[in-house]
């Protein structure tokens, strides 16, 4: 079972970097195969809404995104993990989720073609993980709804997510007294459907 994680942060080993590789030590402990993507790595230019997509399934932008297309596709299990900028996430990571529009259209139009898309949706599932600085009540709201709708783009079902309050500077996460076990053991169970 192959478990993408793509890290959405532009800050490297900062808490959201440290929560996904306790999530991925987890899903790989469980047998997960785990490939790792950086948002912040690459160069991925920002939807047109051409609609070339809605009539080819796939974008007409050549950029870092064509080797990204691929393994959003190949992947069965998708972990998200991004700090909260503005009660939403990245923009590095934003960049990403609004090219998947390709994806969507690539979905659907296969569905027309008489595809079985539950089938297929079935076998794949995503989650979130996230920090943010402050003790704002709402402060993953936004987030999360934005990664319910990634995943319903790219086909896949969400499986859940992990959000803490209150962690700023980078690393301390490492202080909280649960959260990277708990990333952990949510990797374990992402894998083992537990």
């Amino acid at each position: 079972m192959m478990v993408l994680g793509i890290y959405g942060s532009p800050r490297k080993a900062g808490n959201t970097d440290l929560m996904l590789d306790a999530f991925l030590d987890g899903a790989a402990k469980a047998g997960g195969e785990v490939q790792r993507l950086y948002s912040r790595d690459l160069n991925i230019q920002g939807c047109l809404e051409c609609g070339h997509c809605d009539k080819e399934g796939k974008c007409i932008l050549e950029d870092d995104m064509q080797q990204v297309y691929p393994l959003l596709e190949a992947a069965h299990r998708i972990v998200v993990a991004s700090p909260i900028f503005f009660y939403g996430v990245t923009g590095q990571l934003k960049l990403l989720i609004d090219r998947t529009q390709a994806l969507y259209m690539k979905t659907e139009l296969t569905g027309k073609a008489g595809a079985d898309l539950a089938a297929l949706r079935s076998q794949r599932r995503g989650f979130f993980l996230s920090a943010g600085a402050t003790r704002g009540k709402r402060l993953f709201d936004c987030a999360i709804l934005t990664m319910k709708y990634f995943f319903d783009a790219i086909n896949m079902d969400p499986a859940g997510e992990l959000c803490f309050w209150q962690v700023e500077h980078r690393g301390v996460i490492k202080d909280h007294p649960t959260a990277l076990a708990d990333c952990y053991q949510a990797g374990t169970r992402f894998v083992t459907g537990e």
